[in-house]
């Protein structure tokens, strides 16, 4: 039987070009699927008996937002190098002394897929609190055969406990492992003819991405990851120009990967030839307010010039510890200049379209599923303006309506 939200004081739906659809004092009508929205007087004289009629009390109505770039699977919160940063290292300092992405490595490693079940749960909770209805989730804190798919493993377990839908990603190729620092060239050929391999033969990931910067992998080392992951049917994605210009973006470009993620050194060069190329460009403001960091990306460079924008949390134990895509809205604001309604389209059309998922998700369109989300306000200024607190009344995730 349908749902039906009626007194809605403003419905905002995102449409493929970067336009809106609004209707104020609407009605939403639904099942597992958006089946319609409009005016009151033409749809709640048709409802079906037995339907069931939600007030939204003149609040503002969404689709749920889309997460398009998470790292959920990890086993220890990295605390102290949070405090470290703070006392005057930077990031490239702690992870050269064992900190950073190998010291996540060494714990997810110590610990049971199960175990990592059970961590990961309430993280995915706390999504759908803030009104986040999809995310694509990372592995790379295995990087070994064995517990990148434990990882992955991990995600699909999880995807079947929860409402919320996981997007898995392989990222074997965050870093190199402390047992091949001295033979990086034998990790990458693991990554490339074992680890790739597996995961798409056993379908658990839908993504292949690779860190390229400075330190990490190389330009050319990225292109063969990811040609790797095309040649077994993963789609590329990529972490790109986020501590210096390493050309990852135009390689997003040259291997059409769904998205360039990070991207705070992009070249002009490099956004153009992303825009030819339809790769969406993710923002992760949150990675660099939490590293201490000043550059953030050229949000008004990339929407001037026609670029598609996500905006996701980045949410990982290291470098973006938030799992509000609300505040992550209130950053891409004040530090890149984007508007609020901007910044909503990117955390859900937007975001969608870096999953290649936006025939299913980040809308209110006919046949989309119906994540949907009630806010506790009638303007959709107020979300990032009250900046860190959460603005969500009700979710429904595929139709059902989800206890907070």
């Amino acid at each position: 039987m349908p749902t039906c939200i009626k007194n809605i004081g403003l419905l905002l739906n995102p449409k493929a070009d970067g336009s809106w659809d609004e209707l104020c004092n609407a009605v939403l009508l639904f099942d597992a699927e958006i089946i319609r929205y409009g005016d009151e007087s033409d749809i709640l004289a048709d409802l079906e008996e037995g339907t069931e009629i939600i007030d939204a009390g003149g609040c503002l109505v969404t689709p749920g937002l889309v997460d398009s770039h998470t790292h959920p699977a990890f086993a220890e919160p990295r605390a102290a190098e949070f405090e470290m940063r703070n006392q005057g290292k930077n990031y490239q300092e702690i992870a050269a002394s064992g900190g950073g992405i190998r010291s996540s490595v060494r714990t997810l490693r110590a610990i049971s897929e199960d175990e990592l079940v059970r961590r990961m749960l309430p993280r995915l909770d706390r999504f759908l609190e803030f009104g986040i209805t999809t995310i694509e989730a990372k592995s790379g804190y295995g990087l070994s055969l064995d517990d990148e798919l434990k990882q992955l493993r991990a995600i699909d377990r999880c995807n079947k406990q929860r409402p919320l839908d996981l997007v898995p990603t392989l990222l074997a190729a965050h870093e190199v492992p402390d047992e091949y620092r001295d033979n990086r060239r034998k990790y990458l050929d693991i990554v490339t003819e074992e680890i790739i391999p597996a995961a798409a033969d056993q379908k658990l990931a839908q993504f292949c991405d690779v860190f390229c910067e400075e330190g990490v992998f190389s330009l050319e080392e990225s292109r063969q990851v990811l040609e790797a992951g095309l040649k077994h049917g993963l789609i590329p994605k990529i972490h790109a120009d986020q501590l210096s210009s390493t050309g990852g973006a135009e390689l997003a470009a040259e291997v059409g990967a769904a998205s360039a993620d990070h991207i705070d050194y992009i070249t002009d060069e490099g956004i153009q030839k992303m825009i030819d190329a339809g790769v969406v460009f993710t923002l992760l403001p949150g990675a660099v307010i939490f590293l201490g960091l000043t550059r953030y990306p050229p949000a008004r460079r990339i929407l001037d010039r026609g670029g598609s924008i996500s905006i996701a949390t980045d949410f990982n134990p290291g470098s973006s510890a938030t799992q509000n895509l609300q505040l992550m809205m209130t950053l891409a604001g004040v530090f890149c200049g984007m508007t609020v309604r901007e910044t909503l389209w990117s955390s859900t059309r937007g975001g969608a379209m870096a999953l290649k998922m936006d025939d299913r998700i980040g809308s209110l369109d006919t046949g989309s599923a119906a994540d949907i989300v009630i806010w506790n306000c009638d303007d959709e200024r107020l979300i990032p303006y009250y900046f860190g607190m959460n603005q969500v009344k009700t979710v429904f995730k595929n139709g059902s309506a989800i206890t907070l």
